[in-house]
């Protein structure tokens, strides 16, 4: 890696001042340490928002078949499913209520399926490019920007993130990519961020020398500016030396282990990321049987599924070990789902299907279950509209009719991860959140 595209890579993951890095090593919010005197006179570093999420977004130019072996497609016999026995279909439980998925689903730990929500939906198009239109809900969201940027830009504030955008992690596709208020974001690869901080002499490496300057910086701006009531205000913040210690050699440790840029490796970088607050949402790609047209007794769509329902239960293992179980939510939402039917000749591989694609949603913030279902249109199935308050399937047509499936998706995720529903409303122009995708705040 050349030196300029390094300083590129620092600015990003730090910013200015490498204010994460310094935050990160002192455990004193950026705001502070940007300005000391505005940060405290004000008292308080961010809106109250205990609400606020992370998000972990995946998506796929691909059209991955993950709409056709979850809750929700095994009450309609005519749909296909792999014959795989790796794929059978199992019971298993979403809070409380039993339902039936392809067997990898099953084997998630009972605590995150207990957050797992599958949404069934449209996304209205049937073109691999079109991912980045899927991504504005079709133009629903204000300015056409990305969901993931409306997001990102109303979680960063209370976050405390370095920076207002979104991350992508990749290798992926360039249709893949992201923008916010239509700029493009750079892609960022699992091993570049391992090989620009994995470095025992590198920025990580130096965290405790990184936390005894700010804080000796902090203490003399004190004594000349401050009072007992700032210095107690701080003290809440700051770590010690041994804290500070523990982050870097945990840090360090995960970062090691990055030699690819395998799903696998996207969740260990994209789970760092969250410890160093660059940004509040971080997009991934795990696949789950790509662009599978032809797919002999659907063997591809088989053995992506089992390793991409493994990667999400490697998620819950890195989550919980890093303490971020309830401050991280999981999306996953790709360009259109695939064929369903039997009679679609769906045997040997599937075609792509705009009208149904299932969203999964995985979050302390979420109700584990499953919202929507499947009506039979013309020789396939489609997407129902929806009750925004059950989440049932209504053949007859919900409050939420099926063209409004998407937005719907967008104002549940976007609740989910603590933005302001009114703010919802405003930007994206149609379709409700679902209530019964929401878990009680407690």
């Amino acid at each position: 890696m050349d030196a300029s595209r390094r300083r590129f890579l620092t600015r990003t993951l730090f910013g200015a001042g490498l204010l994460g890095l310094r935050s990160l090593a002192t455990g004193i919010p950026l705001s502070i340490l940007a300005n000391p005197r505005r940060a405290l006179a004000a008292g308080t570093t961010c809106p109250s928002n205990p609400a606020a999420q992370y998000i972990l977004f995946s998506s796929s130019s691909s059209g991955d078949p993950v709409n056709a072996n979850v809750p929700g497609t095994y009450e309609i016999p005519d749909i296909s499913h792999p014959p795989d026995p790796a794929m059978a279909p199992t019971q298993l439980m979403l809070a409380g209520k039993q339902h039936t998925a392809a067997a990898p689903w099953a084997r998630l730990p009972q605590a995150m399926l207990d957050r797992t929500c599958f949404f069934h939906h449209g996304t209205y198009t049937v073109v691999h490019p079109d991912l980045g239109e899927v991504m504005t809900l079709q133009g629903l969201v204000s300015h056409r920007d990305m969901l993931v940027s409306l997001i990102a830009s109303q979680l960063a504030g209370c976050l405390g993130t370095v920076q207002r955008e979104p991350l992508a992690l990749g290798p992926r596709d360039a249709s893949e990519a992201l923008t916010a208020q239509g700029r493009p974001q750079p892609i960022l690869s699992p091993t570049a961020l391992a090989g620009l901080l994995a470095s025992p002499t590198g920025p990580l490496g130096q965290i405790q020398k990184i936390r005894d300057a700010d804080l000796d910086r902090l203490n003399a701006w004190y004594k000349q500016n401050g009072n007992s009531a700032q210095r107690a205000f701080i003290d809440r913040y700051a770590i010690s030396q041994q804290q500070a210690r523990n982050i870097s050699a945990s840090l360090l440790g995960t970062l090691a282990a990055i030699k690819d840029n395998s799903p696998d490796s996207q969740v260990a970088a994209a789970v760092v990321l969250f410890r160093m607050n660059v940004s509040p949402v971080v997009s991934i790609h795990i696949p789950f049987g790509g662009d599978n047209h032809t797919d002999t007794l659907l063997a591809n769509e088989t053995k992506q599924t089992v390793a991409g329902v493994a990667t999400l239960g490697n998620l819950w293992t890195q989550l919980n070990s890093a303490g971020l179980q309830d401050k991280v939510t999981f999306a996953m939402m790709n360009v259109f789902g695939r064929t369903l039917s039997a009679k679609a000749g769906n045997t040997n591989g599937r075609d792509h299907h705009g009208n149904h694609h299932v969203t999964v949603l995985i979050g302390k913030p979420v109700l584990g279950g499953v919202v929507g279902g499947l009506e039979a249109y013309k020789n396939d199935y489609r997407a129902m509209s929806l009750d925004s308050q059950s989440g049932a399937g209504i053949p007859a047509g919900g409050d939420i009719p099926f063209s409004e499936t998407l937005a719907s998706v967008g104002k549940t995720l976007g609740a989910a991860s603590g933005v302001d529903r009114a703010f919802l409303d405003q930007n994206i122009r149609t379709g409700k959140a679902v209530a019964a995708a929401l878990a009680p705040i407690v």
